[in-house]
């Protein structure tokens, strides 16, 4: 039987849903004793610029997991609410906020990555970034960390 040792996840989209399935999925592999580490890309970056990681939302338009036509989850507010009855949801399973949880996951031996054609293309500087992000690499660069026996690759 294969053990796996190794669990890299790419996180393209800063929405509220795939940030903390992407968090919750790396601290689990932590706690496991399976080693970590999360490349964030594109929107992805926005879980972890200083700025905006405080601020994520929930996908109201277009995610069919809402169980609403993709019309009602464009109007006023609807994000908003969403997105508070979400964050209530979590505080009640003691899910800690996006900056607290990229500590913790950190302090676990996560690995943290910032893509570099992103970082890049969004004109970004890596003071931009939360201090927990180890370096601004390159997509070959995270490759080459999967090039070991038993990892898996995750896109999230």
């Amino acid at each position: 039987m294969t053990t796996v040792k190794k669990m890299l996840f790419i996180l393209s989209k800063a929405t509220l849903e795939n940030v903390y399935a992407a968090f919750v999925m790396a601290n689990g592999a932590r706690m496991e004793g399976i080693e970590s580490e999360i490349f964030f890309t594109f929107f992805g970056l926005e879980a972890v610029q200083k700025k905006k990681l405080e601020h994520l939302h929930i996908a109201t338009v277009g995610n069919p997991a809402m169980h609403m036509p993709t019309m009602l989850g464009g109007l006023p507010g609807v994000e908003a609410l969403a997105t508070k009855m979400m964050k209530k949801e979590m505080e009640k399973l003691d899910l800690p906020p996006v900056g607290e949880f990229l500590e913790i996951l950190s302090d676990s031996g996560c690995r943290l990555w910032a893509c570099k054609l992103a970082v890049d293309m969004f004109h970004l500087e890596k003071e931009d970034l939360v201090d927990e992000i180890e370096d601004v690499i390159t997509i070959g660069q995270f490759y080459d960390r999967a090039n070991t026996d038993n990892t898996h690759i995750v896109f999230v």
